[in-house]
């Protein structure tokens, strides 16, 4: 049996952030080689992973960058929060980011395939989670085009990583209106710019069911048609980010806001960890 010092032992886990009686075994078996201890245990974190498979991946973090005219937004997922606020998952997020900013993906199959230090996206992920004995994935992936950019990250707990992400794409000068207009979307949640980039399923299904309502509240015949164009405009504050009461001042809609500010909004996106 080798004889593995506690500096080695301890110099492997900072490292590599595994636990203390499998980088002690690992490195036994490895005849004190540290390169060999860090195979050995990336192996053995493999076979976990493919265990872990069916796991759910409700915690971990939002994080964004901005290269050139495009933004680029991730939901990187782990099982706890003890992981997700840890230094090795937020430096693999980092790391997660940069390949796939720099690889220009837009969807998380191009991410994952997308070339990092270890091979791909998806063997960088794979190896921290045989390390740190998770299960990890990449949720999410959004690109925002646009002039300009700005990025709001909130924290829901103070103790962890940014859980809420948006990126807002737009034109003109007033980047604080703009970072205004991001913290109202990381809060009112729309799906949508406007009312004509709602697909015109949804509003077709939403009017069948705003007229059936109003038929069933005995509403008389010659007063539905406004009735049902009063509730489906509610339908669109709900989904429509222009259409929206803006959150600092509910009698301005978000609309008029950018308007008043020499705004345009480009695009934009909106991140939740687990939602």
């Amino acid at each position: 049996m080798a004889n593995v010092t506690l500096e080695a032992v301890k110099s492997l886990r900072e490292r590599l952030g595994t636990g203390m009686v499998d980088t002690k075994n690992a490195l036994v078996e490895a005849g004190g080689d540290m390169e060999k201890a860090v195979e050995i245990l990336r192996l053995k974190g493999a076979k976990g992973n493919a265990k872990r498979a069916d796991r759910s991946t409700s915690e971990g973090l939002v994080a964004a960058t901005v290269s050139g005219e495009t933004a680029t937004m991730i939901e990187l997922a782990c099982e706890t929060d003890f992981v997700a606020k840890g230094e090795k998952f937020i430096a693999l997020a980092d790391s997660v980011l940069a390949a796939v900013a720099a690889a220009g993906a837009a969807t998380v199959d191009e991410a994952v395939a997308a070339p990092s230090d270890a091979g791909t996206v998806a063997d960088l992920i794979n190896d921290q989670a045989a390390i740190l004995g998770e299960k990890m994935e990449l949720r999410r992936v959004a690109q925002v085009a646009g002039p300009a950019h700005e990025i709001y990250l909130h924290k829901t707990n103070k103790d962890l990583p940014p859980q809420v992400g948006v990126v807002v794409g737009y034109s003109g000068g007033d980047a604080e209106t703009a970072r205004s207009i991001a913290q109202h979307i990381s809060f009112a949640n729309p799906e949508y710019l406007s009312r004509d980039d709602v697909p015109a399923e949804l509003v077709e299904a939403e009017r069948k069911i705003v007229e059936e309502i109003s038929r069933n509240e005995g509403k008389p015949e010659a007063a539905l048609p406004k009735i049902i164009e009063g509730r489906l405009t509610g339908y669109f504050k709900q989904v429509a980010l222009l259409e929206q009461d803006y959150a600092k001042d509910n009698k301005m809609t978000v609309a008029k806001v950018i308007a008043d500010a020499g705004l345009t909004i480009t695009g934009f996106a909106r991140f939740k960890v687990g939602a």
